[in-house]
């Protein structure tokens, strides 16, 4: 016959001692637990040993895990990046397009600051300035070389002024109008100017030579002092241009002088100063004896 299947528990002593059992871990665990939160409390640097000890047992799970986030979030990126390099690279090309754009104006203010300076420093050391004034216009293509000034009578403008910049000769006044006058510039075949070398005063003539240079003849012929690089400057003999004043660099060595760049480019030049004449002071004269009678 079967047993019934409602059978207590007390009819089997397996049974009451699994349920005893039972009971008793479970208060043991209570307790434990108990005294273990208490000491804990109490002095809680007791079980820094055992924490230490399962932190070093989790340390390889920690780094594995610490690595693959960080290479989940690089490859994130990557994707990201792949689909963003596009806009990117334009957003790029732009500032760089904008950064060159100022730093050209940065480099035409600098450039406009020097151009300035040399010019006030020309006009606090020349005294005897007629007129500031711009170059309008100047001859490129023709065999003769001209200039427009934008001054005239106006100014006080006459015939025969030197014109020079910051840098050197320019020419000289050949025509004066209202509001302009017309400069015969030194690289004209018809300009002769009285020049010397600046460093030990060899005299010489430099002749515009119609292609933006100038010729430049020794007055005393024989060997040829001149070097390239050589500079010259404006004698004042016969009076006209200002002695001093800086005109040339020697560029090729002839036979009987030299082929020299003129300093002063008239296209290159901003503001241009026309100045008075220059005449060279005459000799005191000789007291005459009086005459009377005795």
């Amino acid at each position: 016959m079967a047993p019934p299947a409602n059978k207590r528990s007390g009819f089997s002593r397996r049974a009451q001692y699994s349920t005893f059992f039972s009971y008793t871990a479970g208060v043991i665990g209570a307790v434990v637990g108990l005294g273990l939160v208490v000491v804990s409390i109490a002095s809680p640097g007791a079980f820094s040993g055992v924490r230490g000890m399962a932190a070093d047992m989790t340390e390889p799970a920690g780094q594995a895990t610490a690595t693959g986030r960080a290479y989940g979030k690089e490859a994130l990126a990557g994707i990201g990046g792949f689909f963003t390099t596009r806009s990117e690279h334009a957003r790029l090309e732009r500032e760089l397009a904008e950064a060159k754009v100022r730093l050209v104006e940065a480099q035409a203010t600098m450039a406009e600051n020097r151009r300035l300076k040399r010019l006030l420093d020309l006009k606090e050391a020349e005294p005897d300035a007629v007129a500031f004034a711009r170059l309008t216009s100047s001859t490129s293509t023709s065999t003769r070389r001209f200039a427009t000034l934008g001054a005239g009578r106006d100014k006080g403008v006459a015939e025969g002024m030197p014109v020079r910049s910051a840098t050197g000769l320019i020419g000289r006044v050949l025509e004066v109008g209202a509001s302009s006058a017309r400069v015969l510039l030194i690289t004209d075949s018809e300009s002769l100017v009285p020049v010397r070398r600046a460093r030990d005063g060899v005299p010489a003539f430099a002749q515009g030579h119609g292609d933006g240079t100038v010729r430049v003849r020794l007055i005393n012929l024989g060997i040829n002092p001149l070097k390239k690089g050589d500079m010259l400057v404006s004698s004042g003999s016969g009076g006209l241009y200002r002695p001093g004043t800086p005109t040339a660099i020697v560029t090729e060595i002839l036979r009987d002088g030299a082929i020299a760049r003129v300093l002063s480019n008239p296209s290159d030049a901003d503001f241009v100063m026309v100045e008075q004449a220059w005449a060279p002071e005459a000799p005191p004269q000789p007291a005459s004896p009086k005459t009377g009678r005795e």
